[in-house]
Formats: structure tokens, sequence, C-alpha cells
């Protein structure tokens, strides 16, 4: 009897609420010529036994003078839609939504359109991400347009309509100028919780400077160089460095596995080391091949063959993969241009100098690659190393037709 009692009390609670309710929205009617606004918003929750269960009954009355109207809602209440880079933040941490990345609750925004950007761009939106897009050449994105990506004027409206931007730009300078730039650039549009992915081969101190400056608009830095020429783009299989938080890496990872395989290697810049440490690696590795041929040549060895020979022995790379039969056939169409490869060894060069390391076989290669850049061949592939070394031999491999 007491429970019949209390629900009789609060329904008579009840009544008397909806009662004033009528009764504001008169006097709300009668003062609409007298003023210009009035907002009055009053949240009740009553809650109402029924059986063992409780039901939350939320009335929300908002009362305006703008519209002449007054609306009482009453509804059932549910958390709103998690967003899968909405922020939980304390004062002393931050942390990334546990929902999976998927096309339909994550917006992509790519900067860079350029041979390895386009292609890596085109297997996100070809699973059903929406992208937006910018380049400084508007005519290099036109493909990722066709295919149904939409077109920013800025890196900064881009960032707006995105939740995770991508960037795969020149240079260090580009990098700073479309992500940092306080007015055009990306962080500056981006909403907090979203997440900067820079892919550029950088500087490892501007990859630590860009994850310090995004943790202050509470958004979060990945910096993910890669590696795999225009073929591994084309094909989904670079190897991916990332550099920053682990969790926000793995959150990635359904976009990472788009283009290739991610490799975690560690706190914000650890990427760009390791990149650039590849970079030495592949630099030692083309020279090699190169010199390689050019003996096997003037020996009078069929070149063709020994590269066919030496591909399956302790000598195969990679390099000779890619580019053994480009060069053969006097392709030097860029998969990755001399002029960015020669910007990348001189970070290396100026790291070396920074940790105080000698390492004599890339300052040689960074040599025969800037001979390249000054007989105008700067826009040629990496593979074009090749040229260097026959000028200095006074040599030249024949080419396969």
């Amino acid at each position: 009897m007491a429970d019949v009692a209390a629900a009789d009390a609060k329904s008579s609670s009840l009544r008397s609420v909806l009662l004033w309710a009528d009764h504001e929205r008169n006097e709300a009617e009668q003062l609409q010529n007298c003023f210009f606004f009035l907002l009055v918003y009053t949240r009740l929750t009553y809650y109402v036994w029924v059986s063992p269960h409780v039901l939350a009954l939320d009335f929300s009355l908002s009362i305006t003078t703008k519209n002449s109207s007054i609306a009482t809602q009453i509804n059932a209440t549910s958390p709103p839609p998690a967003n899968p880079f909405s922020l939980r933040r304390s004062m002393a941490s931050k942390s990334i939504s546990s929902v999976p990345i998927n096309p339909s609750n994550t917006r992509i925004g790519w900067i860079g359109t350029g041979v390895m950007g386009r292609s890596m761009c085109g297997h996100l939106i070809r699973a059903g991400y929406s992208v937006t897009v910018f380049n400084r050449t508007v005519s290099k994105a036109q493909t990722l347009i066709d295919m149904g990506a939409k077109l920013a004027d800025s890196p900064n409206s881009l960032a707006a309509q995105s939740d995770v931007v991508f960037s795969i730009v020149g240079y260090p300078s580009d990098v700073r100028h479309v992500l940092l730039d306080p007015i055009s650039g990306a962080l500056s549009g981006l909403n907090p919780g979203g997440v900067l992915v820079d892919m550029t081969t950088s500087e490892p101190s501007l990859a630590e400077e860009i994850s310090k400056a995004a943790s202050s608009a509470n958004c979060f830095s990945i910096d993910a160089p890669v590696s795999g020429g225009d073929l591994g783009a084309k094909n989904g299989k670079l190897a991916i460095f990332a550099g920053g938080d682990e969790t926000t890496v793995k959150r990635l990872d359904p976009l990472f596995s788009l283009m290739g395989k991610v490799n975690f290697m560690g706190t914000s810049g650890k990427g760009q080391f390791a990149k650039l440490a590849n970079q030495i690696t592949i630099a030692s590795t083309m020279l090699g091949l190169v010199e390689g041929m050019i003996y096997a040549h003037k020996s009078g060895l069929d070149v063709k063959k020994f590269l066919k020979a030496i591909s399956t022995g302790a000598a195969g790379s990679k390099s000779i993969d890619l580019y053994g039969d480009r060069i053969l056939k006097r392709d030097f169409d860029p998969g990755f241009y001399v002029n960015h490869f020669v910007k990348d060894l001189g970070i290396c060069l100026k790291e070396c100098q920074r940790m105080g390391l000698a390492l004599p076989g890339l300052a040689i290669a960074q040599q025969l690659y800037l001979s390249l850049k000054a007989h105008g061949e700067g826009d040629l592939g990496t593979q074009a190393l090749i040229l260097s070394l026959e000028r200095l031999n006074n040599v030249s491999v024949q080419p396969i037709m």
C-alpha cells in the first residue's frame, strides 16, 4: 500500500509539472511581442518504480519567445554515439576511444597526392572511407577526386572535415607548413581528439615538435614514414615505421593495413629514425647494385643474366627486384625522386654529425646522388644512380629493348 501511495504522489507531482508548463506556454505567447529572446531550460528527472526496475524519464522543458513554442520531451536517457577519436582527458593523461575504426565513423584527410600519396590514398577510398584531399597542384589530385574524394582549399579546412589527417609531402619545411602553420595548417583546424599522421621522411626533431603541439591541442600525432617505392604504394605492400603513442598506432591499424605493414618503433621521432636508417641501407645497397652491374658489363657478362643469377643468392635484394630491369631498360621514371633521396641522405648526415657517427658509405652515396642533381637529373628515380657511375667510368651499360 505504501508503494501505491508513493506512486500516486509522484503522479500528482508529474501532473503539476505539466500544468505549470502549459501555464508558462500561455505566458510566453503573451510576452512574445515584449521580449526579443527568453530561454528557460529546466531539466527534471523523475524516477518511477515499475516492478523491480527503474525507468528514468527525462523531461526537457524549453521555453523561447523567438518561435513562441514550448517543447516538452520525454525520453529514456541513453549515451550519445561514440566518436572513435573522442578525448577523455584528466589532469595528467589522455586516451583514445576503443571504438574500432571503420568507414562509417572515421573521416580521412589526405595532404600530398604525388607518386606515393596518390596510390596510398586510393586504397582508403576503395575501402569505402570518406576522404578529403589537398595538394598544391590540384591536377595531381584529380585521379582521387574522380574516385570520389572531396577537394579542400587548405590543410586547415581539410582537417576541419577529418578525424585522421595523413600527410606525405616533399621536405621538412613542407611538413611544418601544412601541419603547423597557425592559419592554414592542419593542426589549427583539427578537432580535439583528432590524429595527425605524417608519412613524409623528415627530421626526428620535427616529429617530436609536432607531437608536442598536437598534445597541447588535445590531439594526437604519429610519425609514420614508409619504404617500398611506387610499386609498394600501388600494391599496398609498404613498410611503415611508426613513432608515437603505441595505443594510437594500434587504433590506426585498420588504415595502415590498407597501405602495408606497420611496425611500431617507439616514441615520437623513432619512426623517422627508423626510416633514416632504412635510407642509409638502401643507399649502400643501390650503390653496390650499380657498381656490380658496371663491373659485369665491363667484364663482358650479359648483365641481365648476371642479375638473374645473383638474385637468388646472398646478393639478392629488393633493389635488384625493383630496379634491376628498370635500369637495363633505361627506365628512370621516379618511384622515388633523386631530389628527395638527396634530402633524406642530407638529414642522415646531419644526424650522424649530431651523434658523432662516421658512415663513409652514406657520405659517398650522398655525393654521387648529389652529382645527379647537379646534372639536372633530380627529378629522375633513385635507380638513375647508374648514370653517375657510368660518367665516372666512361662506360654505358647497354639497354635491353
